[in-house]
């Protein structure tokens, strides 16, 4: 073959590589670079603002942007492709798994923690200790003393939680009211002596707690929940939540829809890793990706 035709050959070659090279899709984030909204579960607004605290010191080119909003409506901008990643405290419903497949959204769920949902009282209340059927009670209206209820939404987590694994098809008593959120429920019980509230576990741990056994914020009392059998009343810490001694837990999922390793895989990484983790033990939530030994203690004085 003449030299010069070999030559052609070999400009032609690299020019349709070159071409192919260039059609490859390039995408405007990576794992730790870029910028994204992503969609949070208003109930985990404080560990999450400590997760995207540390995020955003070790990847300075990376820009997280998250709404903290009900959980419906973390789902729904899930499903309409407004946040690639959500935070919220359950994995699809096979219907929602459906849907997905049907347009083509590859779900990534992963298990990130465990949280609780905390009973609160105003400070002067005498009813600290309570079983499961008081709390029914109170949830239906049917108990003696008559509590005003607050939830922080109606599209909320807490509230859902409550109503699936609690009630069981039971329905609210007239009792029941939405705030506009988890701080407005804390802020009401506060001001009103027969309010009771439920609220997620990062609104009553009290943010100066160095103990490193989980101290309640003292704007409102947290309520202790009593296994009759035992006849021990148990709070929403940490080892409670981990051996299920507390009844009203929940797991912390990530959802992740990205189709390439982008910034929304990037901090599920970070929050699935040791360091993610590390955070939401320090916020008194139980990780489920690091190991954590739970032991006996006793006090002498």
């Amino acid at each position: 073959m003449p030299l010069s035709r070999s030559i052609s050959i070999m400009v032609a070659a690299c020019l349709i590589l070159g071409g192919c090279a260039n059609d490859t899709p390039k995408h405007p984030d990576t794992l730790s670079t870029g910028t994204i909204d992503i969609s949070v579960d208003e109930t985990y607004r404080p560990v999450v603002e400590e997760q995207l605290k540390v995020f955003d010191s070790s990847f300075p080119e990376a820009k997280i942007t998250a709404h903290y909003k009900p959980e419906a409506e973390c789902l729904k901008d899930f499903f309409d492709n407004k946040a690639r990643l959500i935070l919220v405290t359950r994995d699809l419903s096979k219907d929602e798994k459906a849907f997905c497949e049907q347009k083509q959204i590859v779900p990534v769920p992963l298990k990130l923690a465990k949280d609780a949902v905390a009973i609160v009282l105003n400070p002067a209340a005498p009813d600290t200790i309570m079983n499961i059927n008081t709390v029914k009670g109170i949830l239906t209206g049917a108990y003696k003393k008559k509590y005003t209820v607050v939830f922080d939404n109606q599209g909320s987590s807490t509230l859902r939680y409550i109503q699936d694994s609690l009630l069981a098809g039971q329905k609210l008593g007239a009792n029941v009211f939405a705030a506009k959120g988890n701080k407005e429920v804390i802020d009401y019980v506060e001001q009103n002596p027969d309010a009771i509230g439920f609220v997620g576990l990062g609104f009553v741990s009290s943010q100066s707690d160095s103990t490193g056994v989980n101290e309640f914020i003292n704007k409102v009392r947290v309520v202790g929940i009593l296994n009759d059998s035992a006849g021990i009343a148990y709070k929403p810490y940490q080892a409670f939540i981990a051996l299920k001694m507390y009844p009203f837990t929940r797991t912390l999922y990530c959802i992740n829809r990205e189709t390439y390793p982008g910034l929304g895989t990037g901090f599920a990484n970070f929050l699935y890793g040791g360091r993610g983790q590390l955070i939401f033990a320090h916020a008194h939530l139980f990780p489920l990706q690091m190991n954590m030994v739970i032991r006996d203690a006793s006090i002498t004085q």
